[in-house]
C-alpha cells in the first residue's frame, strides 16, 4: 500500500500536490515508539546519516593521531552551507591532517548560502571543492586515510579502505547489512547504501545510548553526538533547520537531513531514533513533516514548540515574491507515542 500523505502543497485556494512518506521513532532495541508508512522499505539517507560514518575517525585512530577538536568532528558530520564559519574549519582540519583542498574528491558547487554565493561572485572568487556542503566529511575522510596508512586518492571509491571502514561503521551501529544490491552513488561521490527506516532509526538511538555498542563505539558516538548539538551552526548554517533546531533543544536533540527528503536524528535525553522519508523528495515538504514529528515526539518547551510549529508550514512565493500558495503537514506527520 502507498504511505500516508504527511504534507500538501496548495496554490491560491487549491490543493497543488500531495506529498506521501512514512518515519520512524525507535529506541536503542529496536522496539518501534511510533511510525507510519512502510518503514521497513530500504530508502538512501544519503548525507542524514554522516555523524554515523564519522565514526570511522574514531575507530581509525584519526580523531586521536590528529587532535581532533570537536569543531572538526561537527564538520564531518556537516551539510554546510559554505560560509565562513564553515570554510575556516574544513581548512583547519585539511591543515591538521596534512592534506589541502585539491585532495578533496567531493567535486566543486558554489556555497548554498546566498550571501556568501553573491559574495563571492561578485569578488571574482571562484568556489572550490571547499565550498562543497560535503567537504567536511571528505575532510574528515582524508583523515581516515592518513590514520590507516592508506592512499589519500581514491578514497570515494568503495573498495578504497576508508569506504570500507565506514560501511562497517554504519552496519554496527544500525544492526543491519549494507548489501550491493542496494547501493548507489551519492552527490559528493562515496557510495550510499540503502536501509530500512526503521533500522536507520534504531542507529541514531543507539548513538545517542550508547545502548549494545562497545564501550570505545560508546565513547565515540557521544562525542559525535556532543559536537553536532554543541556546534550546530556548523552542521547546517544560518536559518538551516539543523543548526537552528539544535540550536533551540541544546544537547536534546540532534538533527540532519539528507537530500531527495530523509531527514534524522535523535530525541536524546529519551533515547529515542528517528528516521523520516518523503516519497517524491520534495525538502520542503520533508522539513514540515519533521517538524510535525519532533512536536509529536520531543516534548519541545515553548519556544521550540513556537519554532516547530513556524517550520509545520512554509510559504510559497513565486519570483516576483508573491505568496502564491504554502506547504504544509498533515495531521498524520504528528504521532502519537506508544506507550
Amino acid at each position: 500500500m502507498a504511505n500516508p500523505v504527511l504534507a500538501e502543497a496548495t496554490r491560491g485556494n487549491w490543493i497543488e500536490n500531495r506529498h506521501r512518506g512514512a518515519f520512524c521513532v525507535s529506541d536503542a532495541s529496536g522496539k518501534i515508539i511510533a511510525s507510519i508508512g512502510d518503514v521497513s522499505h530500504g530508502v538512501f539517507p544519503r548525507s542524514a546519516i554522516k555523524s554515523m560514518q564519522a565514526l570511522a575517525l574514531f575507530r581509525s585512530g584519526a580523531a586521536e593521531k590528529f587532535d581532533l577538536e570537536p569543531q572538526s568532528i561537527a564538520i564531518a558530520c556537516a551539510s554546510h552551507l559554505g560560509e565562513e564559519g564553515h570554510i575556516e574549519v574544513v581548512r583547519e582540519t585539511l591543515e591538521k591532517i596534512g592534506c589541502a583542498e585539491a585532495d578533496l574528491e567531493c567535486g566543486i558547487h558554489p556555497p548554498s548560502h546566498r550571501a556568501t554565493r553573491n559574495a563571492m561572485r561578485e569578488a571574482g572568487i571562484a568556489p572550490g571543492a571547499i565550498h562543497n556542503n560535503c567537504s567536511g566529511k571528505h575532510a574528515g575522510m582524508l583523515a581516515v586515510a592518513r590514520a590507516l596508512g592508506a592512499p589519500i586518492k581514491g578514497y570515494i571509491e568503495g573498495d578504497h579502505p576508508v569506504q570500507k571502514l565506514v560501511r562497517a561503521c554504519v552496519e554496527d551501529l544500525m544492526g543491519t547489512a549494507l548489501t550491493t544490491g542496494k547501493c548507489g552513488t551519492d552527490g559528493c561521490s562515496i557510495p550510499t547504501w540503502a536501509a530500512p527506516l526503521h533500522s536507520i532509526a534504531r542507529g541514531f538511538a543507539r548513538m545517542s545510548t550508547g545502548s549494545g555498542l562497545a564501550p570505545e563505539d560508546k565513547s565515540a558516538t557521544q562525542a559525535i553526538v556532543s559536537a553536532a548539538t554543541t556546534h550546530p551552526f556548523l552542521v547546517g548554517g544560518s536559518e538551516a533547520f539543523d543548526s537552528e533546531a539544535m540550536k533551540l533543544f541544546g544537547s536534546r536533540l540532534m538533527s540532519k537531513g539528507g537530500a531527495e527528503g530523509v531527514f534524522c536524528g535523535a530525541i536524546v535525553e529519551r533515547g529515542w531514533g528517528y528516521a523520516l522519508k518523503c516519497d517524491d523528495g520534495n525538502m520542503a515538504a520533508a522539513e514540515t513533516m519533521v517538524a510535525a514529528l519532533l512536536l509529536g515526539v520531543a516534548e519541545p518547551d515553548e519556544k521550540q514548540r513556537a519554532f516547530l510549529e513556524g517550520r509545520c508550514k512554509k510559504t510559497i512565493r513565486n519570483w516576483r515574491k508573491f505568496d502564491v500558495g504554502t506547504v504544509f503537514a498533515t495531521k498524520a506527520a504528528m504521532p502519537k507515542v506508544q506507550n
